[in-house]
């Protein structure tokens, strides 16, 4: 497809971005495309990405949307992902942290899903390393308010905080286990722990 408004350069990363955007794990920041187009310059690429977004080709950015998005083009027809998930934000897998809802959404496989709503976080801290759960990873969680003694949760402490862990549930406590020798477990009180899903899936970029 031949774009007059535009420099061959900018020809080019159109057309990569086209042919190449769906393959990233979640909308590329800068510093990935820079990785993935071979350029040194990130100031070069940004310059670049502003002439695509004055003509309407990509998305704008800004610190609600960050990474690098298609625009839909005038006449386009809308195709939905069938296999979008919500993209939640970010969870502790060590000391717990707010999980921040986003707009964002992240294409997931239907084997790493149910048929149940789930959704997707990302996985910040190294507690669950023994399970295989890195930094970094995306986790898919299945929408769940109970969960059976040995799963693997998304818990919510205090009605502010989430963290993924190892669930064990005893008559007066609830104890939320890491997978790193070197921690120790949490443990709470019932009523301070709501079950906000189970993990089903995960997802590694090795970008």
């Amino acid at each position: 497809m031949s774009l007059p408004n535009l420099t061959r350069r900018q020809q080019e990363i159109y057309e990569y971005l086209v042919e190449n955007l769906d393959s990233f794990p979640h909308p590329p920041t800068l510093d990935e495309l820079c990785e993935a187009l071979g350029l040194s310059s990130r100031g070069s690429l940004h310059k670049q990405l502003q002439a695509l977004i004055q003509e309407g080709l990509i998305e704008p950015m800004n610190n609600q949307r960050r990474g690098v998005r298609l625009a839909q083009l005038p006449g386009e027809n809308s195709v939905a992902d069938d296999n979008a998930l919500p993209l939640y934000g970010r969870i502790a897998a060590g000391q717990p942290i707010e999980a921040i809802a986003s707009h964002e959404t992240i294409s997931v496989p239907p084997s790493l899903r149910t048929d149940n709503p789930c959704y997707v976080l990302e996985v910040k801290g190294d507690s669950m390393i023994e399970e295989g759960i890195l930094d970094g990873d995306w986790v898919v969680i299945e929408k769940r308010d109970t969960a059976r003694n040995g799963e693997i949760v998304v818990a919510l402490v205090d009605g502010e905080e989430a963290t993924l862990k190892r669930i064990e549930q005893q008559q007066g406590k609830v104890t939320l286990h890491p997978a790193n020798a070197s921690m120790q477990p949490m443990i709470y009180l019932p009523e301070q722990v709501q079950i906000q899903g189970v993990l089903v899936g995960q997802m590694r970029s090795y970008h």
